[in-house]
């Protein structure tokens, strides 16, 4: 296991997959309650996600703005995992696009169904939430 500040080329392979991120919040109950969440590494090393304003982990983190992201491999894979964490912004902007581009990368938008659910998603208020990565730690066996 290994930790530092920055995403390596490996971090960066995994994240940008289609898998779960498990969101834990800093302000939640003890002991945390993580959380499944769909979640997308930006250019500039940060990761984001999409809720809706109201959402309980985004009054937590107006008390307080720390949050971690876990994703690990799947079942049947080499164990690999890696975990970010650092203070959270919360964005009023850019939530929508990043919601369609996430729904476009975990479901296959010719269903109706999931047609029908990325509308649904859009035509509520959303908020990105961005975390600005201060540790990450790591193990890839």
């Amino acid at each position: 296991m290994s930790a530092d500040a920055s995403l390596s080329t490996d971090d960066l392979e995994l994240l940008r997959r289609a898998l779960h991120g498990f969101l834990t919040v800093a302000a939640g109950p003890v002991p945390p309650q993580p959380r499944p969440v769909w979640f997308e590494v930006a250019d500039d090393g940060t990761v984001q996600l999409f809720t809706t304003p109201d959402a309980l982990k985004v009054r937590r983190l107006r008390r307080d703005p720390r949050a971690s992201l876990v994703v690990a491999a799947p079942v049947g894979e080499r164990e690999h995992w890696v975990s970010v964490s650092g203070p959270v912004t919360v964005e009023t902007q850019g939530a929508h696009d990043l919601a369609a581009r996430l729904a476009a990368r975990y479901w296959d938008l010719s269903d109706p169904v999931h047609a029908r659910d990325l509308a649904t998603i859009l035509a509520e208020d959303q908020v990105r939430l961005v975390i600005h990565p201060e540790r990450v730690t790591r193990y890839a066996y």
